[in-house]
C-alpha cells in the first residue's frame, strides 16, 4: 500500500495533480524512486507519463484514472473523491467542474474533513454573499427581509440569513453586541482551480446584472461606456494595466467613504471580439 503519514490526507486536496506531485516528492526523499518507477506502479508503459500528468502535460482518461486509483489502493469515499478530483481538474465545461466540486465537498463533509479553500469558493460563487456583506453593516439592526428588500434582484429572507451566517461563520462579518455586523478584513483564499470557477461564476452573474442595468436604471443612476479597438499584444497589456490601476483606485475612494447607502457593482471588462490577425507582427 503506498499511501503514507507524512502527506496530508487525499480528501484536503483539491488538485490531483498536486496529490500526485507530493507522492512523488515524498517516495523521491525516501528512496531511489523515479519517474520510470511511478510509471510502471500505475500501470503505464510510458516512463515518462505520470511526470507529464503531474506537468500537467497529459490527462487522466477514464481507464487511466482507474489505474491510478487501483496502484493507490484507494477504496470507497477516497476513490469517489479521486474521481472527482480529476473530473473536476479535466472537465471541458464549468457546469461539470461545479458538479465535481460539489460532489468533492459532500465527500468531505461526510468525512468531518473541512476542504481547503471552501469557504471562497462559497462566497465567491454567489452574488448574494458580496452584497449581504456590505448592506448587513450598513443597515444596523435590519432583519433578513428588510435587508433582501434592498436587493434589485430577488432573494429571500432565508437566503439572506444563511449568507449573514456563513459569513460569521468564516469570519467575513463579526457579530457585535448590539445586534450589528461588521466588516473583518479577512482574505478568502483557495486553490487556484476552484477560486477560478467561483469568480467565473460571479462574473457571468454580474454580467447578467450588468445588461439587466440597462432597462432598471436611468442614465444618471449607472454607469455604461465601452470603446472598440485594434491593438498589439503590446498596447493590450497596457491598457490591462491602467485597467487594473483604475480599480485600484476605485477601491481607495471608497475605503475612505465612511458612509454607505448604495452598494454598487463595478465590472471592468476587456475581451476579444475577433480572431487573432495572421501574419500582423507586433511592430505594427
Amino acid at each position: 500500500m503506498y499511501r503514507f503519514r507524512l502527506m496530508a490526507p487525499i480528501l484536503q486536496y483539491q488538485d490531483f495533480r498536486r496529490y500526485l506531485q507530493d507522492f512523488y516528492d515524498w517516495k523521491k526523499r525516501t528512496s531511489a524512486f523515479s519517474w520510470r518507477d511511478y510509471s510502471k506502479m500505475a500501470g503505464f508503459t510510458s516512463p515518462v507519463f505520470m511526470k507529464q500528468v503531474c506537468e500537467g502535460k497529459a490527462n487522466l482518461g477514464k481507464k487511466a484514472t482507474v489505474k491510478v486509483a487501483d496502484a493507490f489502493k484507494f477504496t470507497g469515499i477516497e476513490r469517489d473523491y479521486f474521481f472527482n478530483m480529476v473530473l473536476f481538474a479535466q472537465a471541458k465545461t464549468d457546469d461539470k467542474k461545479h458538479f465535481a466540486y460539489a460532489e468533492m465537498q459532500s465527500i468531505a463533509k461526510a468525512s468531518k474533513v473541512n476542504l481547503i479553500g471552501a469557504e471562497a469558493y462559497q462566497y465567491y460563487d454567489s452574488w448574494v454573499h458580496p452584497v449581504v456583506r456590505e448592506l448587513a453593516p450598513a443597515m444596523p439592526g435590519a432583519v433578513p427581509k428588510e435587508i433582501a428588500g434592498k436587493c434589485v434582484h430577488e432573494v429571500s429572507a432565508k437566503e439572506v440569513k444563511e449568507s449573514i451566517d456563513f459569513q460569521v461563520r468564516a469570519g467575513i462579518l463579526k457579530k457585535t453586541d448590539d445586534g450589528s455586523y461588521l466588516q473583518t478584513d479577512k482574505l478568502l483564499g483557495g486553490d487556484t482551480q476552484s477560486m477560478s470557477l467561483a469568480v467565473r461564476s460571479m462574473n457571468r452573474q454580474m454580467a447578467t446584472f450588468a445588461v439587466d442595468a440597462l432597462d432598471r436604471f436611468a442614465a444618471d443612476e449607472r454607469y455604461v461606456a465601452g470603446v472598440t479597438m485594434g491593438v498589439s499584444n503590446d498596447a493590450f497589456a497596457k491598457v490591462v494595466e491602467v485597467l487594473k490601476k483604475c480599480r485600484e483606485q476605485v477601491l481607495e475612494i471608497v475605503a475612505n467613504d465612511d458612509k454607505v447607502d448604495q452598494v454598487l457593482r463595478l465590472n471592468l471588462q476587456l475581451f476579444p471580439l475577433t480572431q487573432k490577425i495572421e501574419g500582423v507582427g507586433d511592430e505594427k
